[in-house]
């Protein structure tokens, strides 16, 4: 399984996830599969998109698209990190 670490701040957090949650359909079909939203104790804008994808190509192409950078332009996203990830072991304690 692939899976996408994305570290970014947002101007403002309830106008983002408005945006991020209406791009739920495209999401989908570009192959993700789930995901967690997390924010750093300190600082609510400071957010971590953590998700599970079909493939990490599937991931490059949507996250790299032209139709995504304006998303997040108009989310108000300010310099993303991505991290692609390949799962090599996974367990329950």
């Amino acid at each position: 399984m692939d899976y996408i670490l994305i570290i970014h701040e947002v101007a403002n957090y309830t106008a983002w996830k408005t945006i991020f949650d209406a791009a739920a359909d495209i999401r989908k079909s570009a192959g993700e599969i789930s995901y967690q939203v997390l924010k750093f104790d300190t600082d609510a804008n400071k957010i971590v998109h953590f998700s599970k994808w079909t493939s990490i190509a599937d991931a490059k192409a949507f996250f790299e698209s032209p139709k995504l950078i304006e998303i997040r332009q108009r989310a108000g996203v300010k310099a993303p990190e991505f991290i692609y990830l390949q799962l090599l072991e996974e367990g329950l304690l």
